[in-house]
């Protein structure tokens, strides 16, 4: 008890207080330890809460992403502060490229903003918050607990995750507050001295190794401050240092895209060779970086970063946290700027590197594994594959329109056509498994509701397939019978193929642009649909009644018809379930 007693007592005293080696160290494991892992689950907690209560905002955002290479810079650094990690953007970035959403040049642009928005943190350590932490984690805490609002606990999360950022900072300031008072740690980080080449090499690859380990560069840049904040390391040891981490962080994506495939891969090798390259460049001009920076913050803030003493100089803390932030963000900054010219060049080097597999997948696009901790975008990436699948049906009502309409039957497209078919069957069951396994987990109510609408989505356009081939063997049937339609018939078929298609166009882009009128209005165009097809059918019927038909004639007939009027009726009931998920949202 009174080892526990004298233990506790060490994390309440201040500099100075824990003399002995032993007491020093199991300060300073209570501090930094415990403040780290709050600190990484407030940043899990405030981007689980953020993408929770801005789900919707952060995908159309990420909709935006176009060929315009400032448009993914812009979103890749807005998303990033808003999520509070650059792992976490790039991760996602990734997941796009693997379902096929995102082109490669897209991606680079959003990494490069990722880059960026990550200097955030910095800024926050700047500010001197660490103080307001408790009571900010302590006011969410209560919200979370005992409100019953789902989109108000969200945002609690959202700022308890905030107040444990904050927090956790503050103990990994306060636990390196003894370094400078044993000799043994000072005589320690003497061989973290960037004032030779080699000794900036050391440190590039210190911090790259204690990154990759933590898996934040957040966490490593809060740790480099604190530690330069007690005057242990100078001004550059800390720049030195912080540039190794920028490579570290590049081994989450690096691991997101093990399994995946080449554009992904393409992806997450452009975020390390990018980041490398950066780094190499700034090493190489490391004193001219320095004096750079020197200037711009004795600019600023009228102090020389280089000349910083923690005996002498008023306001220490404060002028290298300021210092240190500004050297992260200007590198970050500077080198997106160098490269953001050369997307392109940047696209063809890293398809010369890693080459196409030329191996075709009887699949649109692998959609691959939820993200852990990102549900909003995860549930983007599904809800973009089946935007993928109602381009599919699209595009084999059109190759069947082709066939029925040529004279000469076209093998080549009517191969194309089944096997698309058979694509659809597999990337069902591929939204299927993801959307399973993503509402497994602790995800938003809005989510799971989402999920369950794109589950029967997806089924529902699956369906079409499946009476579009249905259709087309009809016709086959017929050409191998040397059986012909009457030209009534032909006409009655043609104009139901173009009303389906022509619905089935409408609800699908409404789908896609969040325009739902041609939604609530297929109930009616689904009526016309089988109104004609009913029709047609009992013209048939009373034709039978007065002439001899051929059975297969008139069972081919009849199943082209009652193929059509499936796909509409499978077509409104995508259309209703839109119409479901806006009613929804807006409640």
């Amino acid at each position: 008890m009174h080892e526990l007693l004298h233990s506790s007592s060490l994390l309440a005293m201040g500099s100075g207080a824990p003399q002995e080696m032993s007491d020093v160290l199991m300060y300073m494991l209570f501090q930094v330890v415990g403040g780290l892992g709050i600190f990484l689950l407030g940043m899990n907690y405030m981007s689980e809460g953020m993408q929770a209560i801005a789900g919707r905002r952060l995908r159309r955002m990420i909709g935006m992403v176009t060929n315009n290479r400032l448009a993914g810079l812009g979103t890749g650094t807005l998303v990033t502060c808003i999520v509070q990690s650059s792992s976490i953007t790039t991760v996602l970035v990734v997941g796009f490229a693997t379902s096929g959403l995102m082109a490669l040049h897209q991606a680079i642009g959003v990494i490069m903003g990722a880059n960026i928005g990550t200097t955030i943190t910095g800024w926050i350590l700047v500010l001197k918050v660490g103080k307001y932490g408790l009571p900010i984690l302590g006011v969410g805490a209560f919200v979370y607990l005992f409100s019953k609002n789902e989109r108000r606990r969200f945002t609690a999360l959202a700022v308890m995750g905030l107040g444990m950022v904050f927090f956790g900072l503050l103990l990994m300031k306060d636990g390196f507050k003894p370094i400078r008072e044993v000799q043994e740690f000072r005589d320690a980080f003497l061989w973290f001295d960037a004032s030779t080449m080699g000794g900036v090499a050391l440190c590039v690859v210190v911090g790259s190794i204690l990154t990759a380990i933590v898996q934040s560069s957040s966490a490593t840049l809060g740790i480099t401050i604190a530690i330069a904040s007690q005057g242990v390391i100078g001004f550059e040891t800390a720049v030195a240092l912080v540039l190794g981490q920028n490579i570290g962080t590049t081994i989450t994506a690096w691991l997101a895209s093990i399994g995946t495939n080449t554009v992904a891969k393409r992806a997450a090798y452009f975020h390390i060779l990018f980041n490398t390259a950066g780094v190499l460049i700034i090493f190489l001009l490391f004193r001219v970086y320095i004096v750079t920076i020197a200037n711009a913050v004795e600019f600023a803030r009228g102090i020389d970063p280089r000349q910083l003493d923690i005996d002498t100089s008023p306001d220490f803390i404060t002028n290298m946290t300021f210092s240190i932030a500004a050297a992260h963000t200007v590198f970050n900054i500077a080198v997106t700027m160098l490269n953001l010219p050369f997307v392109k060049q940047w696209a063809s080097l890293l398809e010369r590197l890693v080459p196409d597999k030329g191996k075709e997948v009887r699949h649109l696009a692998q959609i691959g594994p939820p993200i852990t901790g990102s549900p909003a975008m995860a549930i983007e990436r599904s809800r973009r594959q089946i935007m993928k699948m109602g381009s599919n049906d699209i595009e084999m009502l059109e190759w069947l329109g082709q066939i029925v309409a040529d004279e000469e039957l076209d093998e080549e497209l009517v191969e194309h056509t089944f096997r698309r078919e058979q694509i659809m069957d597999n990337v069902q069951r591929e939204v299927i498994d993801f959307l399973t396994r993503l509402m497994s987990g602790n995800v938003p109510f809005s989510v799971a509701r989402e999920g369950r609408i794109q589950l029967r989505i997806a089924d529902e356009l699956e369906s079409i397939s499946d009476y579009i081939v249905g259709i087309l063997k009809s016709n086959l049937r017929l050409r191998k019978s040397s059986i012909s339609l009457r030209d009534d018939e032909q006409e009655a078929l043609a104009s139901l193929h173009n009303d389906t298609l022509e619905t089935l166009r409408a609800v699908l882009a409404g789908f896609e642009a969040g325009e739902l009128a041609a939604a609530r209005n297929a109930g009616a165009r689904r009526e016309e649909i089988a109104r004609a097809a009913k029709n047609a059918r009992n013209e048939h019927l009373m034709r039978m009644s007065e002439e001899q038909v051929a059975p297969e004639h008139s069972i081919a007939y009849t199943r082209l018809l009652q193929g059509y009027r499936k796909i509409a009726d499978h077509t409104l009931n995508v259309a209703e379930a839109l119409t479901d998920e806006e009613q929804n949202a807006a409640s």
